[in-house]
């Protein structure tokens, strides 16, 4: 395992209290141990002790040829992997619990009277793993790069008749031919009234002249994920729909000059809100204004009006204000993903922000 990643889950652990944890997320176990184990149905469990003796217990049928650092306990099909698991936690003291731990697992535990309190012990996780280090910041610029560039072959196709489904399959097609492992989420290719919609969902729309164009596209690239949106324009672009984008550009704006150390997530938040709604469009901007990322596109410490954590050096997090006017056909976001440094933060995406207006054919 990872010892310093490992310390320092060790050292949470013990200012809060909680002696021993059970790891069961596949990201989390990845993190600690730089191996992908995805057990579907069956029990994984990575189980820490303050004091050492850690142990993961994991069934036969993953079998491990790299040393993962880690004591491995095996179990198959017709063993109960909780019991064996039960048989290492301190039962007379307070024991921490992953939030995506299924219930079957958790109850069966609890039945075995193994831990003398149940905790919700992803929050120590969290917390560790929201701080990117050296190697983790480089892996996101490698991948932030990738993305720019795949966004730059992406804006020319917005006029040449493609579905929006049809767009969505090239985005999937070019993440696949350069290296990727997948995609970080499923992209957002979105034709005028379809991108007044925050979240749409790709059909068979297809773009017309004056359109906006809602690109949201991220891919996994070294196991690291990359989130940006872009919004141009078909052959035209209406004073209202300038007036909106410019808006929403200013706003983001002044969402990266707040993002840095001592600040607060919600101060993030609030800079892209205040402005928006100072324009007139408060009620337009429906959601958060971004979410941290890292090994998954969405993790711990939302950019959102109530978050209070302190951003701390280390930090990954979108942002991304956006205004959606179903009623006019016109939706706007913009999105980069920072990291938080010394004195402010590196912006990972290097697409141009300026208002594009691709001509038609």
């Amino acid at each position: 395992m990872d010892a310093g990643k490992v310390s320092r889950i060790l050292k949470a652990m013990e200012e809060q209290g909680m002696p021993q944890m059970i790891i069961s997320d596949p990201p989390s176990i990845y993190y600690l141990t730089g191996k992908w184990i995805h057990p579907g149905e069956r029990l994984l469990a990575l189980y820490l002790n303050v004091n050492g003796d850690h142990k993961l217990v994991i069934n036969k049928l993953f079998p491990q040829e790299k040393d993962l650092g880690v004591d491995l306990v095996w179990y198959d099909d017709i063993e109960d992997g909780v019991e064996i698991l039960s048989r290492f936690v301190e039962k007379d003291k307070p024991i921490g619990i992953d939030k995506v731990w299924p219930a079957k697992f958790l109850l069966r535990l609890q039945e075995l009277g193994a831990g003398s309190e149940f905790r919700n012990g992803s929050m120590i996780v969290d917390y560790v793993r929201m701080i990117k280090d050296e190697k983790e910041q480089q892996l996101m610029r490698e991948a932030s790069a990738a993305n720019d560039k795949i966004m730059e072959e992406l804006v020319p196709l917005v006029v040449k008749g493609y579905t929006e489904k049809e767009l969505d399959a090239i985005v999937r097609e070019k993440y696949a031919q350069s290296g990727h492992s997948g995609v970080s989420f499923d992209p957002i290719t979105a034709y005028g009234k379809s991108g007044a919609d925050p979240h749409h969902v790709t059909d068979d729309t297809k773009g017309k002249r004056g359109d906006s164009v809602v690109l949201d596209i991220g891919g996994i690239l070294n196991d690291y994920c990359s989130d940006m949106t872009r919004t141009v324009f078909i052959g035209e672009v209406s004073d209202r729909a300038r007036e909106v984008y410019e808006v929403v550009k200013e706003a983001q704006a002044r969402g990266i000059a707040a993002s840095k150390p001592g600040n607060r997530m919600c101060d993030v938040d609030l800079a892209c809100r205040n402005y928006i709604e100072e324009k007139g469009f408060g009620q337009y901007f429906t959601h958060r204004t971004g979410h941290s990322i890292g090994m998954e596109d969405h993790e711990y410490g939302d950019v959102s009006s109530v978050n209070e954590d302190i951003i701390k050096v280390g930090q990954c997090f979108s942002i991304e204000p956006g205004i959606y006017l179903p009623d006019e056909g016109i939706g706007v976001r913009i999105e980069d993903l920072v990291i938080i440094t010394e004195d402010g933060c590196e912006v990972l995406n290097n697409f141009t922000k300026d208002l594009i207006v691709v001509p038609e054919e």
